[in-house]
């Protein structure tokens, strides 16, 4: 019983931790993008993983953070992956208008069930996923206004969905399979996301923004919120790779559309952006809709404990153990 409440303690402090620190971010980021004219987004989130790997590399040599080897080429390939995805997404954004740069994220959410379900064999009970669709439907609702189509945005949108899915579902399979703590993933995978994006950032920003990140004038308010921005990015990276690792890729996209409806609603209440009926009644869907995912997720995992508890233990032989699982991770994913 002790062991169960401490699982479900961490898992709450972890989606605790993740909203917060997802929230924070965004509103730092919106004054530092909009307000002080910063519009270089793709380098900054290259500037958050170069801070997160340094401060997890001082955490390593102050023996807070235990190092554990992993295949390098796994974590190389995740790490690129993930820095590839963080990039298509920003440059999607470029290619098309708000409104389809919000489906794509909406799109994220089925498009992972279809994976883990053809792929990983996981799954979803027609609960689950009538409480995703009223979750998206509500999203989209508050969020999404026009839906214009061109060739080149929706083959980067595509991209960026397929290796946005890939990259979380392969966060939370490395963490289990590899049996490594987020931490550990995410400092040894960090140095490759962060070179991805120190490389294309500039080039990404540029072709959206028009303007140079290296002839920006800077300030020491700018610097300042800069500086911010990557502490804060610090626990935002740390929270994701936990949420994903103790939960798993769907319930992480399901937490980050509450993060959107909680911006939405700080930007109304706050900031004094501009809102409509509309979107007060599609965040209102989108909570409903989250707190039936979260009932029914509760729902058939105290069901599954329930029949495990009262299954006959049976002894292992040793044919037994010729049928476990020991399928090597791909290599081929991040």
């Amino acid at each position: 019983m002790a062991d169960g409440t401490t699982g479900q303690s961490s898992v709450i402090g972890a989606l605790s931790l993740s909203v917060i620190s997802s929230v924070a971010i965004v509103i730092c980021n919106k004054a530092l993008i909009g307000t002080l004219d910063f519009p270089f987004a793709t380098t900054l989130t290259s500037w958050h993983l170069v801070v997160t790997f340094c401060t997890l590399f001082m955490a390593k040599r102050l023996n807070l953070i235990e190092s554990k080897s992993v295949d390098v080429r796994t974590v190389v390939f995740f790490g690129l992956l993930n820095g590839t995805s963080i990039g298509l997404l920003n440059l999607t954004l470029g290619f098309n208008s708000v409104g389809f740069y919000q489906m794509t994220k909406l799109a994220i959410i089925p498009f992972t069930v279809m994976l883990e379900t053809f792929f990983l064999g996981k799954k979803f009970s027609a609960q689950v996923k009538f409480s995703l669709l009223i979750l998206l439907f509500g999203v989209g609702y508050a969020s999404a206004t026009d839906l214009q189509l061109n060739l080149m945005g929706s083959v980067l949108a595509f991209l960026a969905i397929l290796t946005t899915c890939v990259g979380q579902i392969m966060t939370n399979t490395i963490q289990k399979k590899l049996n490594i703590s987020s931490t550990q993933l995410l400092y040894q995978s960090s140095p490759f996301q962060a070179g991805v994006l120190v490389i294309s950032g500039p080039f990404v920003d540029s072709f959206l923004s028009h303007r140079n990140v290296f002839s920006y004038g800077y300030t020491s308010i700018v610097c300042s919120f800069i500086i911010l921005s990557c502490l804060i990015a610090v626990s935002v990276n740390f929270s994701t790779f936990l949420v994903i690792g103790k939960t798993s890729p769907v319930t992480y996209q399901v937490l980050g559309h509450l993060k959107t409806c909680l911006v939405l609603a700080f930007g109304y209440t706050l900031l004094h952006d501009p809102f409509t009926i509309r979107n007060v009644v599609g965040i209102l869907i989108a909570i409903f809709g989250m707190g039936l995912y979260s009932y029914f997720c509760t729902r058939e995992s105290k069901k599954r404990s329930s029949e495990t508890k009262h299954q006959t233990p049976l002894l292992v032989s040793s044919s037994a153990v010729k049928n476990i699982d020991t399928t090597p991770l791909l290599t081929s994913k991040n």
